[in-house]
Parts: C-alpha cells; sequence; structure tokens
C-alpha cells in the first residue's frame, strides 16, 4: 500500500486479497473482508455499499497491523476476537481453540438424542473441555429444560466461557467449573448426557497440523499424548460412573482414533456403541456410546 496513492475500500479488498493469496491464505477474500470490516468497524454487507469509499488514514493504519499480522499466521478468528459457531457468535482468545464446524456434528447428535430419548422434566447434562463454552452454550439455549455444567482445566478458559454465557443470556443455567474432566462431580450426580471435545490428537499427529494451528493454539487443548487417546480413555470410566442408565456419552474424535476408541469402550462392558457420526467427507468424529 502506497503512500501517497487513493485507496478506496474497493481497490484496499482486490490489493489485499491478492497479498493473502501469495501467502497462502485459503479464503483471501473472504478473510480481507473481515478484516477491513473490522478496521471500519462495520459489517461485511456494508463493505458492499462502500467500494468507491476513500478509507481514511486511520483505518489503513488499523487494517495494514490486521494484514501484517494475519500473513504471518495468526489466525483471524483471534484478530477479530470472535468466530460463529451453531449460528451464534462467540468470544474467543489465545487462550481457547477456535470453534470448528466438525464440532456442530457434536451439538447435532445431542440434540437428536435428546429429541429421541424423549425424558421429561430437567436434562442434566455436562460439556467436559468446554474452551470457549460453545457447546455448554448451545446446548442451554437451544434445550430450555438443560441445567448444563461446563468444566475445563484451564481457569482462562473459563474465563472466555463465562463471557460467552453471559453474551447469550445463559448464565443462570450454565455452572462453569474449574477442574479434571469429572473428578469434581460428587458421586451422588447422575447426568443424562455428556458431550466433551477433548484433546484427541497424537504427538506424532501434533508435529503434522498446519503451522498456523502448532504456534497460535493452545496446544493444551489439542493434544493429549503419543497415542491421542489418554485423556477419552480416562473419560469413559469416569463418565459410567455420572450417567444414569440410558444415558450418552459423544466424545468428538480424530478419525486417526477411531478404531482405538471404539475398542476402549468395548473393554468396558456397561458401554453400548452407537452409530459413529460422520463429517461431509465421510470421515468418523464422533462417537456415540450408551450406558446400558
Amino acid at each position: 500500500m502506497a503512500i501517497g496513492e487513493i485507496w478506496t475500500v474497493g481497490r484496499l479488498l482486490q490489493w489485499t486479497t491478492q497479498y493473502l493469496r501469495q501467502r497462502g491464505v485459503s479464503n483471501p477474500r473472504l478473510e480481507a473482508e473481515l478484516l477491513l470490516a473490522e478496521a471500519i468497524g462495520c459489517t461485511r454487507i456494508d463493505l458492499y455499499t462502500s467500494f468507491d469509499q476513500v478509507a481514511s488514514d486511520a483505518v489503513r493504519a488499523r487494517f495494514r497491523e490486521l494484514v501484517r499480522r494475519r500473513a504471518a499466521g495468526e489466525p483471524v478468528a483471534y484478530l477479530l476476537g470472535r468466530k460463529e459457531f451453531y449460528s451464534l457468535s462467540f468470544y474467543v482468545t489465545p487462550d481457547v481453540l477456535i470453534p470448528r464446524p466438525e464440532t456442530e456434528l457434536l451439538m447435532v447428535a445431542l440434540l437428536d438424542i435428546v429429541k429421541q430419548a424423549g425424558w421429561d422434566g430437567p436434562i442434566d447434562i455436562c460439556d467436559v473441555g468446554t474452551g470457549s463454552g460453545i457447546l455448554a452454550v448451545c446446548a442451554a439455549k437451544y434445550l430450555p429444560t438443560a441445567r448444563v455444567w461446563a468444566v475445563d482445566q484451564s481457569p482462562k478458559a473459563i474465563q472466555v466461557a463465562r463471557l460467552n454465557c453471559q453474551q447469550h443470556g445463559v448464565h443462570d443455567r450454565v455452572r462453569l467449573v474449574a477442574g479434571d474432566l469429572l473428578s469434581w462431580l460428587g458421586p451422588e450426580v447422575r447426568l443424562h448426557v455428556i458431550l466433551s471435545n477433548p484433546p484427541y490428537v497424537s504427538e506424532a499427529e501434533w508435529q503434522m497440523l498446519h503451522r498456523e494451528v502448532r504456534e497460535h493454539e493452545p496446544r493444551q487443548a489439542l493434544v493429549a499424548g503419543p497415542t491421542g487417546t489418554e485423556l477419552i480413555a480416562r473419560l469413559v470410566p469416569q463418565a459410567a460412573e455420572h450417567l444414569q442408565p440410558g444415558g450418552w456419552l459423544l466424545v468428538e474424535i480424530s478419525p486417526m482414533i477411531h478404531d482405538h476408541v471404539q475398542a476402549i469402550f468395548r473393554q468396558d462392558t456397561r458401554w453400548q456403541l452407537g452409530p459413529t457420526v460422520f463429517d461431509s467427507a465421510r470421515l468418523p468424529r464422533v462417537i456415540q456410546a450408551q450406558l446400558r
């Protein structure tokens, strides 16, 4: 962006799209629009009626810094401080994972199970490894009778989840807990559904992840250990102790560990495996298991 030239909104978008494409950004036009809208303080839709508007020096300075950081690999969601999930907007920071489309399958599975189960009265749900709180918030928002616990080991993640609960008006029905899996629950507690998007990346798989993920997203929220199943192996027996008979455990997984995770459930006769949920690429993404 040369100094002294006239930079309209349309020209900024054209130049930045090409610049980001050259640096390997997969959705350069979309991201250019998101960053420019952030710099201006408007919506993406507003940009389409402003192509001929000349950007002020202040806007260009803010935009230039955002583009510089994006080109260096910083994710757009962290630059904006928000990300959409299941048609809702959520606060995100580098203390939590960026919500991904695959995790919406976990939410769909939860709603399907609740609909089919026909439970009467309050539905008790626990979101294990809540991160930014996306699943807990959506469960509370889309299931009016749900009472939700949301647990995470990271106090900073809990702070982000609290902001999202407040933003979406469900803070009175989501109890946030800083703890390890289900170890904090009293022995008398029996839940209808436990859902989790736990760390499930193996040490070897971590090395193959995109640099953008490895350098910016919290490693402790991604990597489980040498096999990627360490956290799930601990969660499965704990969940069996805290579900009602007929209750469900729903776990997001990496396709690479699908068979291994199924084997963990099959080794415990208390569980009956349900159908695996596959993503649009026909890769296994969510394990469903019912307590006998």
